[in-house]
């Protein structure tokens, strides 16, 4: 197996979505999908409207260093991120960058107003949705099941048929151990 072969396949794993056979479910997580992707559009837009005031505010509150830096990364995570997320394209690094702002967010609630569940339940319920998408993908209604497929297609049935074996293996050592 040449380099891009490899490429391809690790790719193609990568990029496949847990496919949960309920089309019904899976409608309801592309809605979930598209919804947080959207609102998170705005979140992006509002820190760019006033970097310095988000990084006297928020960054340099918790004591990161570099406050207009990590404003820009916060708000540019945002607002390529959350497009990502709505189409379900690179799901899981787009929703991962998203649930690392999340986590940032939810350590300056804490740090100003305690376990304040009014300050808390936004940034919390979004890194619960981007940890979720993190963990699964974007679902079979989504651009990486799409290039997923294809790539798997365009593998060849040899090495379509490995990873597939290893992706079994994998998961009868994960019902083994459990």
């Amino acid at each position: 197996m040449n380099i891009l072969q490899r490429a391809t396949s690790l790719l193609t794993i990568a990029l496949r979505p847990n496919l949960a056979p309920n089309y019904p479910s899976q409608v309801a997580w592309t809605v979930l999908r598209v919804v947080a992707g959207v609102v998170m559009i705005h979140n992006g837009l509002d820190k760019l409207a006033d970097i310095p005031s988000f990084a006297e505010a928020y960054v340099k509150v918790i004591g990161l260093p570099f406050p207009i830096f990590f404003s820009y990364l916060a708000a540019y995570t945002e607002l390529l991120a959350s497009p990502l997320l709505v189409l379900g394209l690179f799901t899981r690094p787009a929703a991962l960058g998203l649930f690392s702002t999340m986590l940032v967010a939810i350590y300056h609630h804490i740090k100003v107003a305690g376990l304040s569940i009014p300050y808390l339940e936004l940034s919390t319920l979004y890194a619960a949705v981007f940890l979720f998408f993190t963990i699964n993908g974007g679902g079979l209604l989504s651009v990486d099941a799409l290039l997923s497929g294809w790539l798997t297609a365009t593998l060849g049935g040899s090495q379509a048929k490995s990873v597939e074996a290893l992706e079994n293996n994998y998961q009868l050592s994960e019902t083994a151990s459990k």
